[in-house]
Parts: structure tokens; C-alpha cells; sequence
């Protein structure tokens, strides 16, 4: 559901998009830190907020970092 708001502003078109392993932190809603297959051997980290039910909001991307691979560690950050 962030594609699209990956790509706009990392300035790049993925051809896959495809979600590995992620992890979560409870906020005044929920936070999902989640690493991303964008081709084959390139991965990203995505920081993405999910609202609380009752606001009805969908998925916001808060921050991405890019040159991640495979075998790189999925942090908070």
C-alpha cells in the first residue's frame, strides 16, 4: 500500500516490490519497520505508520533507507 509513496519520493519505479520480514512497535497506532525486495539483489528498510482503527487513515511511509541487502539487519531507525 506504500508503493507508490516509496516511489514518489525515492525517485525510482520498482519493478518488484515484494515485503521479506518485518517488525513492529506499538505508537499511538502502529509502527512497521519492514524490508523490501525492489529487485534482486536490492532491498530497502521501510518506516511506515499505520493510524489507530478509528482515525480511518491508511498507511503513511515515514522514512526508507535504500543499498540495503539481503542479509542486512532490519532495525528501528
Amino acid at each position: 500500500q506504500v508503493k507508490s509513496q516509496f516511489e514518489s519520493r525515492a525517485n525510482t519505479n520498482c519493478a518488484a516490490f515484494t515485503a521479506i520480514v518485518y517488525k513492529t512497535q506499538v505508537v499511538a497506532g502502529t509502527m512497521y519497520f519492514i524490508k523490501v525486495q525492489v529487485s534482486n539483489a536490492e532491498y530497502v528498510h521501510l518506516k511506515v505508520f499505520q493510524s489507530l482503527p478509528q482515525e480511518n487513515q491508511g498507511p503513511s511511509l515515514v522514512s526508507f533507507q535504500t543499498g540495503k541487502t539481503r542479509d542486512d539487519p532490519l532495525t528501528y531507525f
